[in-house]
């Protein structure tokens, strides 16, 4: 079966850095574009960046374009968001996202606090 599992996530200062991953598993990753979502408290899930099967084309939320980065590595089977320049408004649970045949499946989500 699909699973998802992140992990990365922690307590960062404002400007500093976190490389979230996703380890994925269960289904042929490199077929499918994978997304990163985030969920801050009392807040709706809001995407945060996709990136195709091959990693050849990204797209990312205004709020969040150029300090992260999405990537995969196909042969391991993982994600990645690098988040730098970070901000106390990026506190959120972060979680990755399959969509396969129309079925939205998610990991636990990681935890990354913004915080001094």
């Amino acid at each position: 079966q699909v699973q998802l599992v992140e992990s990365g996530g922690g307590l960062v200062q404002p400007g500093g850095s976190l490389r979230l991953s996703c380890a994925a598993s269960g289904f042929i990753f490199s077929s499918y574009g994978m997304d990163w979502y985030r969920q801050a408290p009392g807040k709706e899930r809001e995407l945060v960046a996709v990136i195709t099967n091959t990693g050849r084309n990204t797209n990312y939320a205004a709020p969040v374009k150029g300090r992260f980065t999405i990537s995969r590595d196909n042969a391991k089977n993982t994600l990645y968001l690098q988040m730098n320049s970070l901000k106390p408004e990026d506190t959120a649970v972060y979680f990755c996202q399959l969509n396969r045949n129309g079925v939205n499946y998610w990991g636990q989500g990681t935890q990354v606090t913004v915080s001094s």
